[in-house]
């Protein structure tokens, strides 16, 4: 089955498109880079020839509210229309837990925003929403910084390793179309404090990690519901200990 994966070069999509090559697939990794550009059209009719499924985990250069909103709106419209000419049977997006629990936030107004057109175009469809990964815990380290002491949430956080989003992404991608939005997180869910405390342990850094109820998330304010499932949620099973083992062997 040909599947293209639209921001195939990216984190997310380069392992997506290895677990599918595995399973025999034939796999397309567009982006801009290789000729294909879902904001502008570029290269998608020639793309998404003889493609069942496509799968969107593309992501805005910039993260400004009214930029990032005509990325997603602008993206998306773009690759529906596509899609419907190529008789597309699936469509597959990542998005994000919680976005409509975080008004304030731009970017996840832009997300919702683009799960609304997928919903109302017609075409088959399953949106994958994630927590956030393992792998930024230290760029939320560094961004919450303020003269050396980190200021971080003891909100509730469920971050899940990207390999396993990679995993249930693919999974979503190789079965029927379901036509709603399904969750992943994973296994263990604590405070924002705790996980952030732990990777710098982890990594020796020595910045001191100051427990702030005020403390913004890129904007948003972290309670114990904001970014975290509410309801069922597929659990991904690598808690952070085993994730940065595997991380640290494979760096040795």
């Amino acid at each position: 089955m040909k599947i293209v994966i639209i921001g195939g070069s990216g984190l997310i999509g380069t392992k997506v498109a290895d677990r599918l090559r595995k399973r025999g697939h034939e796999v397309v990794q567009s982006s801009p880079s290789t000729g294909v550009n879902s904001l502008t059209g570029e290269g998608l009719d020639g793309a998404l020839a003889g493609a069942k499924v496509v799968i969107d985990v593309t992501n805005s250069p910039s993260w400004e509210p009214s930029a990032v909103l005509s990325f997603f709106e602008t993206s998306t419209t773009n690759l529906l229309k596509a899609e419907r000419a190529a008789g597309v049977r699936h469509h597959v997006a990542l998005s994000i837990v919680g976005i409509e629990r975080s008004p304030e936030n731009g970017y996840f107004r832009a997300k919702l925003a683009q799960e609304a057109l997928i919903k109302k175009d017609g075409t088959p469809y399953t949106i994958v929403r994630s927590t956030q990964f393992l792998e930024f815990l230290g760029g939320i380290a560094d961004s919450a910084t303020v003269d050396g002491t980190v200021h971080v949430s003891h909100g509730a956080f469920q971050p899940i390793a990207a390999d396993e989003v990679a995993g249930f992404v693919a999974e979503a991608a190789t079965a029927a179309a379901e036509n709603r939005t399904i969750e992943i997180a994973g296994p263990e869910k604590k405070p924002m404090s705790d996980f952030v405390t732990e990777y710098l342990a982890s990594i020796g850094d020595s910045r001191k990690v100051l427990v702030d109820p005020q403390a913004r998330y890129f904007g948003t304010l972290v309670d114990d519901r904001a970014l975290v499932p509410l309801g069922t949620a597929k659990l991904g099973t690598l808690d952070f200990r085993t994730w940065h083992a595997q991380r640290s062997q494979a760096a040795a």
